[in-house]
C-alpha cells in the first residue's frame, strides 16, 4: 500500500459522510413533504456504522485519536453491530440509535473542538505555519462546531422544522467535502511515512490482549466488517423467515452497497476485480455509497434495481474468484514439472477463496431470483459466508505479517 493510500482513508470516510449529510438534507425536503417515505433506523444504522468504521480501520473515534488495542477493534465491531440491527431490523432500535447518534455528533463535536485547540501539535502549529495548515484549522472548526448543532438538533426533535433542518444538512455536508480536499492538499504537501504501519504489521500474530497495538491493516479489517454484517443478516433471517421479526431489505442493501463502496475507494477492490487507477476508484465508490445512502434513507425506491446491481456483482465476482483459484490448480496438474511446495496458509487462502466464491454466486442467485432458494437455506449460506470472511481476514493478516517480517 502506498503512502498515498494510507494517508487517502480518512479522506474517503469524510467524502462518505459528506455525501451522506448532501443526499439527506436533498431527500428531506421531498420527505418532509410527503412526497418520499422515511427509515430513520436505517439512516441512523448506516451512520453508526459509518463511524465506528473509523474505530475499527483507523485509530480515530468520534471523541479524538486512541492507541487502537484490540479492546477497542472489539468495542467498535460490538457498536457496529447495533448500527447493523437498525438497518436490518425497523421499530426495534429507533430510539436507542437516535440518542447514540446524537451523542456522537454533540459529544464528539466538542471532544474535538477543544483538542484542536487544547493540543500543542495541531491548531497552535497549524496557524502559525499558515496557508494550507490554517485552512486546516478553519475546516476542522467548522466541521466540529456543525458537528455539535447536529448533534443538538438530533437529541432535541422538532427543534427546527424540516426545511431548516434540510438546509442545515446541506451546508453539513458542504463542510466535509471542504476538509477532505484540505486534507488532500496536507497530503500532497506533507507527505505520511509508513512507519506507523510497519510498526502495526511486526507485531507478533501469537500474542493477543485486549490492550495490545491491534496489528489489522484496513483490507482485513473491511472484510471483517463485512463478515460480520452477513452473519448477523443470516442469523436475523432465521427469525424474519418464521414471521418473528420485521425485516428492511432495503437498509440490507444499502449497508452493503456502502461498505463495499468504502472498499472501492480506499483498496481499489471490487468483486470483479482491481481498480488501479484513483479517479476511477472514487467516481464508482461515491455513485455505490450514494446509492446506498439513497437506500436507507427512502425505503422502496431503489430496492429492485439494487438487488439486481448486487446480485449480478456477486455472481459476476464469485466465478472470477473461482477461476482465479481453480485454473492454476487445473494446469499445476497438466504440467509435466513437480510444482512446488505450498505453504500451509497458503493453502488454506485458496481454499478459503474458493469456497467463498461458490457462495457468493449463490447469493447472487438469490439476489436475482427471489424464492429460488428456502429462506432458512438462504440464512444459513448468509451465516458461512460472513464467517469465512472473517476467516479470510484472519489469513490475510497472518500474510501481512510475515511479508513484513520477511
Amino acid at each position: 500500500m502506498t503512502q498515498d493510500y494510507d494517508r487517502s482513508v480518512e479522506t474517503v470516510i469524510l467524502l462518505i459522510f459528506g455525501e451522506f449529510m448532501l443526499i439527506f438534507g436533498a431527500l428531506l425536503f421531498a420527505i418532509s413533504a410527503g412526497r418520499l417515505p422515511y427509515n430513520p433506523d436505517s439512516m441512523y444504522g448506516l451512520f453508526l456504522v459509518l463511524v465506528f468504521l473509523q474505530i475499527i480501520a483507523m485509530r480515530k473515534t468520534p471523541f479524538g485519536d486512541l492507541r487502537r488495542s484490540w479492546g477497542i477493534v472489539f468495542l467498535g465491531l460490538c457498536a457496529a453491530t447495533l448500527g447493523m440491527f437498525a438497518c436490518f431490523v425497523p421499530g426495534v432500535l429507533t430510539e436507542a440509535a437516535r440518542l447514540l447518534v446524537g451523542i456522537i455528533l454533540l459529544g464528539g463535536g466538542l471532544s474535538l473542538f477543544l483538542q484542536l485547540f487544547i493540543s500543542e501539535t495541531k491548531a497552535r502549529i497549524w496557524l502559525r505555519a499558515g496557508n494550507v495548515l490554517a485552512q486546516l484549522t478553519i475546516a476542522c472548526m467548522l466541521v466540529y462546531a456543525l458537528s455539535m448543532i447536529a448533534g443538538v438538533i438530533t437529541l432535541v426533535p422538532g427543534l427546527l422544522a424540516n426545511n431548516q433542518t434540510a438546509i442545515f444538512l446541506l451546508a453539513y455536508g458542504g463542510s466535509f467535502f471542504y476538509l477532505a480536499w484540505i486534507l488532500r492538499k496536507v497530503a500532497i504537501l506533507y507527505p505520511q511515512n509508513e512507519v506507523d504501519e510497519a510498526e502495526s504489521l511486526s507485531l507478533s500474530t501469537n500474542r493477543f490482549s485486549w490492550f495490545e497495538e491491534a496489528s489489522l491493516p484496513l483490507s482485513p479489517a473491511i472484510l471483517i466488517l463485512l463478515g460480520l454484517s452477513l452473519t448477523l443478516l443470516g442469523l436475523l433471517l432465521f427469525p424474519v423467515d418464521l414471521g418473528l421479526l420485521q425485516f428492511s431489505p432495503d437498509g440490507q442493501l444499502g449497508l452493503l452497497l456502502t461498505v463495499m463502496a468504502v472498499q472501492i475507494m480506499t483498496l481499489g477492490e471490487t468483486p470483479l476485480g482491481q481498480l488501479k487507477r484513483p479517479l476511477p476508484m472514487m467516481f464508482f465508490g461515491l455513485i455505490f455509497a450514494a446509492l446506498g445512502i439513497v437506500s436507507t434513507i427512502v425505503p422502496g425506491l431503489l430496492t429492485n434495481v439494487l438487488r439486481m446491481l448486487i446480485g449480478a456483482l456477486n455472481i459476476g465476482g464469485g466465478a472470477k474468484c473461482l477461476l482465479d483459484t481453480c485454473l492454476p490448480l487445473l494446469r499445476a496438474r497438466g504440467s509435466p514439472t513437480k510444482p512446488a511446495s505450498v505453504p500451509a496458509v497458503v493453502k488454506r487462502l485458496s481454499s478459503t477463496q474458493t469456497i467463498l466464491g461458490g457462495l457468493q454466486v449463490v447469493f447472487g442467485v438469490t439476489m436475482l431470483v427471489p424464492g429460488f432458494i428456502p429462506g432458512l437455506l438462504v440464512a444459513g449460506i448468509l451465516v458461512v459466508n460472513g464467517l469465512l470472511l472473517v476467516k479470510l481476514a484472519s489469513i490475510l493478516r497472518t500474510l501481512a505479517a510475515a511479508r513484513q517480517t520477511g
